[in-house]
């Protein structure tokens, strides 16, 4: 009797030996042949590395390039990087573009810097095989492929037009430039004092420089003002220029003696436009400069002619143009 059951439970027992060893082989088969999802993602190729070098990353205004790059690299199956320095640096620039050139990017779009040391550094990448776009600036006499972004000069123009206009011909401006050096900044004050010159009751009675800062930008507004007590009208010649001169204008002096020209759209821009402080602003496209300057790269890549010039559209904005559609152009909405 003890035998029988001796055999029995040897039996069973190398039946669930024999269960056990086949259902780990068949969960083991499916965990070495299941693709997970995650690993698809890992795996997930891109046509092309393009870099975007803005002039500093946390500008809102390059903010809203990286935002048009990046709709058009999406759509492309692009890896785009955006880097560059934290603050406007030329020697953090070229470095940027020095090491993106030693990874063999596909691609390099960067605003067109008027420093001596670019053009040599450009010359040499697109001499090494990589295309380079520059992008809002250009730089004309380097070995750049093509430029995208606003004709500065006539913007500046503008602006001169706009302000003879709504002041009936007669004021005494103020210019504060995000940079004395820079050649857009360079382009948008010659656009403009050629736009006024021939007024005899616009008068130019002082320059100052912001560094691109907005701090920066009120400080020198309080010392024109504190100077020169007739000014009548501000033109600033960057995003950050008509801000921070507005910021002045309301803590130190009635806004309802003072015109503001002002140099794109930001939300705060459009907020002072709003309250009246800021009269009119010059309006440009960056969403469009950076999803253009992506497609553009594409085109060179692939061996097709492209312009070697596109102006973006640029435009006067003033209180009675805030509308919907202007409000989705701020935001970059396509």
């Amino acid at each position: 009797m003890g035998s029988r059951w001796s055999v029995l439970a040897y039996v069973v027992g190398a039946v669930c030996f024999v269960i056990s060893c086949s259902i780990a082989v068949f969960y083991g088969y499916k965990v070495l042949t299941h693709q997970l999802p995650i690993e698809n993602k890992a795996q997930a190729k891109y046509q092309y590395h393009f870099v975007l070098v803005p002039e500093e990353l946390d500008n809102e205004y390059w903010r809203l390039v990286e935002k048009g790059a990046r709709a058009a690299a999406m759509q492309n199956h692009v890896l785009l990087e955006y880097v560059g320095p934290e603050q406007a640096n030329i020697d953090d620039h070229l470095k940027t573009i020095q090491m993106s050139a030693a990874s063999k990017v596909d691609g390099i779009m960067t605003q067109g810097l008027s420093d001596q040391q670019f053009t040599p550094l450009i010359n040499r990448v697109v001499e090494k095989g990589i295309p380079v776009i520059t992008v809002d600036t250009d730089a004309a006499n380097s070995k750049r492929l093509a430029y995208i972004g606003t004709d500065n000069y006539f913007s500046g123009y503008m602006a001169g037009k706009a302000l003879i206009a709504d002041t009936n011909g007669k004021a005494n401006v103020a210019i504060i430039t995000g940079s004395f050096y820079k050649n857009h900044q360079q382009q948008r004050v010659k656009g403009f004092e050629d736009a006024v010159k021939s007024e005899p009751g616009i008068h130019i009675v002082a320059e100052e420089e912001s560094n691109i800062s907005r701090v920066r930008a009120a400080e020198k507004a309080y010392q024109i003002l504190q100077s020169h007590p007739e000014v009548t009208a501000f033109f600033g010649t960057s995003a950050l220029d008509g801000i921070g001169i507005a910021e002045v204008v309301e803590k130190y002096k009635s806004k309802d003696h003072l015109y503001i020209m002002g140099f794109d759209n930001l939300p705060e821009t459009i907020a002072y436009i709003r309250k009246g402080t800021i009269q009119a602003t010059v309006v440009q496209q960056p969403f469009q400069m950076g999803y253009d300057a992506v497609n553009m790269m594409i085109d060179i890549i692939k061996g097709r002619e492209v312009q070697t010039v596109v102006h973006t559209n640029t435009r006067i904005m003033r209180a009675k143009d805030l509308t919907k559609l202007q409000q989705e152009d701020l935001e970059g909405v396509r």
